[in-house]
């Protein structure tokens, strides 16, 4: 029988997708704590979670109004963040098996440099590593890099296909079985087993080899999230993990039918990558204590701080429109998918601006289920049967006691019905996610 596969959703900071997130009287404010985040990666080890994974900017965002008002003393997603790869470092030194993913961007770094970090980050966790890949998404970011503003989003992507044809030749720099470690015969390595790159392309240079022998993955998991048209290609090119936010079961399996379509248009098998929809339990006793739950959270969120977040995400300075007044049509260059999502919500529920902005805030449109623990298993199950998802990322309403509750309620409900794993039965992250395994079969 199918079995689901779960991630957790983190930022390395005061908000997930949740902004109500620091404010919750359940949360501890360990954000700049090592024992923070060792905690909630051995919480979700315990309930077996095949990773957890950090996303990113490079910016503190001043879209909305131009400047940092809002989005500082409200708190958006952008207030800080720390880098999320030593994070990941220290959960992996207090874990053994969940999978630990990171955000790194195409556009500002140097294929040489991440290709380094998460080979890296591999060995030192024993084969757990995952690149969450992004081409960034403002001029706030491009600003901190010395450019005026952000490349234009298809150009983008673009840059993004060349980067991740680069990254791969140079974590196949290394044959398998290169290291050789002979101390008696003095002999550390095969000279034979180690290539030069070479690589001359439209956007970068680099002769490599690598400096850091073949990893116990072969490479890191790839991790998208594009839900553009281009992004959606980019991703049926080269991702082994797909995160996605859908408001409707509908459109879930409306997106999850178009991928591994696009998946097998690339020559790739369907299985080949696993497509999670992120979903934000609120779990009670009963539904209506869970709804309660979720209520207290909501109230919690300011409208102008959801806006700046968006206003962030689709490099578009929403303060200078009603708030009163529905979404009007704009052009956007940041997450397109997005704004076909707020559009599509817009239309079809009459939203006003401040409605979407407190909508954004509460949990950046991803889904909040209520319910018992058996209520929102149900959930789960009916999603992950219809084939709307292989799986689920789990995004915190408070932490750490959202994803403690979910493991400690949920967890063991979809064991029961053999929809989940009752022990890892491998170590590293693409044993978990049913993966190609040996670095000789992974070449995407």
């Amino acid at each position: 029988m199918p079995q689901m596969h779960l991630a957790a959703f983190l930022i390395a900071g005061p908000v997930a997708h949740s902004h109500a997130l620091w404010r919750h009287p359940q949360t501890q404010l360990g954000f700049l704590q090592p024992a923070y985040y060792q905690q909630i990666a051995q919480v979700l080890e315990r309930g077996k979670f095949d990773l957890v994974f950090f996303a990113d900017r490079l910016a503190v965002s001043d879209r909305y109004g131009g400047n940092l008002q809002v989005g500082v003393q409200y708190g958006d997603q952008d207030t800080f963040r720390l880098d999320p790869v030593p994070v990941l470092s220290m959960m992996a030194a207090s874990t053994k098996y969940i999978g630990l993913g990171a955000t790194r961007s195409t556009t500002y770094y140097h294929p040489y440099q991440v290709a380094r970090t998460f080979a890296t980050l591999d060995h030192l966790s024993s084969g757990r590593a995952a690149w969450n890949v992004v081409t960034s998404v403002n001029n706030a970011e491009a600003q901190n890099f010395g450019l005026p503003e952000h490349l234009e989003h298809d150009r983008r992507y673009d840059r993004a296909d060349e980067f991740l044809e680069l990254t791969l030749k140079l974590w196949q720099s290394w044959q398998a079985d290169a290291l050789i470690f002979d101390q008696q015969a003095g002999i550390l390595a095969d000279p034979t087993k180690i290539d030069y790159v070479h690589h001359q392309g439209e956007w970068f240079q680099s002769r490599g080899p690598l400096n850091v022998p073949r990893s116990p993955q072969g490479h890191p998991v790839i991790i998208q999230a594009g839900s553009s048209g281009r992004g959606k290609e980019f991703a049926a090119r080269w991702a082994e993990v797909i995160f996605t936010i859908q408001p409707s079961l509908t459109l879930a399996q409306q997106f999850y039918a178009d991928m591994k379509a696009r998946l097998v248009a690339y020559g790739r098998s369907p299985n080949s990558c696993k497509i999670l929809l992120a979903v934000m339990p609120f779990i009670g006793a009963t539904e209506a204590i869970a709804e309660a739950k979720r209520t207290e959270h909501n109230q919690l969120v300011y409208p102008l701080v959801g806006l700046s977040t968006l206003s962030n995400h689709l490099n578009y300075d929403f303060s200078q429109h009603d708030l009163d007044k529905p979404l009007e049509a704009v052009s956007v260059q940041g997450m397109r998918g997005i704004y076909d999502l707020i559009a599509h919500l817009s239309q079809t529920e009459l939203l006003t601006l401040a409605e979407i902005g407190r909508r954004y805030g509460a949990s950046v449109l991803v889904p909040q289920l209520i319910g018992t623990a058996v209520e929102i298993a149900d959930q789960l199950e009916q999603f992950f049967h219809a084939q709307a998802c292989d799986g689920f990322v789990i995004s915190p309403a408070y932490l750490p006691g959202a994803f403690e509750e979910f493991v400690e309620l949920v967890i063991p409900e979809l064991q029961n019905r053999s929809l989940f794993r009752d022990e890892y039965t491998g170590k590293t992250l693409r044993n978990h996610l049913n993966l190609c395994n040996s670095p000789e079969e992974v070449a995407l």
